[in-house]
């Protein structure tokens, strides 16, 4: 039981961890929350004065830093050569967080085809091939005290129907909290564990315009009555990527607020 200190429980002091869709929204808090607390914190984003800006004013937030590696994600070439670029950096990641994605909302009788593979494949397919290429660097990080850890950021709209008309978002969210058990079943032997948190409402560029035209309807469906501030995506993903999180592998962890189990009028 010696080991069981609450300074070490939650450290992630020295790991290090990629956070795609790191400049902005959730991905930023994230990125943030690691680097206060210590780590190396990769970011990446389509556009690469954001992500080096970001980058720049994160490290100044220390004690960690934060280096971006900007990269479209839609590409497969772009996936590939951002591996390419970690690995000359690296020769392990302790943490993948898989955050960058893509929404979209219209009525069904106009809901553009090309929206719907868009979402899908920046939200699912992409997901899926940055661990594939990122499964190297991460078993190299693993260990049985020690798992490596992948973070896949899904959405409580991907486990409820909201009220918007988002069916590519809806959907590749759901898939998305189903692949993350898959992986999670499939990499465990290997000390990687894999889970999914499904944000609520957060304050982000994503969500700026539901909140400003909904927000006071989004928070009287809150059990706890706010929106969900940066520290609450942070330091969830740091449970998953520390000690804390060690045995914890192929959960789905609503991180909403309780607006899943509110009760209906």
């Amino acid at each position: 039981m010696s080991s069981m200190q609450s300074s070490s429980l939650f450290d992630v002091k020295d790991k290090v961890v990629l956070v795609t869709g790191g400049s902005r929204g959730i991905g930023l808090m994230i990125a943030h929350g690691f680097i206060v607390n210590g780590a190396k914190v990769y970011i990446s984003s389509r556009s690469a004065g954001v992500c080096d800006k970001v980058a720049d004013e994160l490290t100044k937030l220390g004690p960690g830093k934060c280096i971006s590696l900007p990269a479209d994600l839609q590409s497969m070439d772009e996936v590939k050569r951002l591996v390419a670029e970690i690995s000359k950096r690296e020769s392990k990641v302790h943490v993948l967080v898989n955050n960058a994605g893509a929404t979209w909302g219209a009525p069904i009788e106009s809901y553009p085809d090309e929206a719907f593979e868009k979402v899908m494949n920046l939200n699912l397919k992409r997901v899926f091939s940055l661990t594939q290429a990122m499964l190297p660097l991460l078993d190299a990080a693993a260990t049985e005290k020690t798992p490596a850890s992948i973070i896949n950021i899904g959405s409580v709209d991907g486990i409820h129907v909201p009220t918007l008309e988002t069916y590519a978002y809806s959907a590749s969210k759901a898939a998305l909290h189903q692949m993350t058990r898959v992986l999670a079943g499939h990499l465990g032997h290997r000390y990687i564990t894999c889970n999914a948190i499904a944000p609520g409402p957060f304050q982000s560029k994503m969500m700026a315009a539901t909140l400003r035209d909904f927000g006071e309807t989004i928070v009287s469906n809150i059990p706890m009555g706010r929106i969900g501030q940066p520290e609450d995506i942070a330091a969830t993903c740091i449970y998953l990527a520390s000690r804390a999180g060690a045995y914890t592998t192929g959960a789905i962890i609503p991180v909403d607020g309780g607006a899943l189990v509110k009760a209906k009028a």
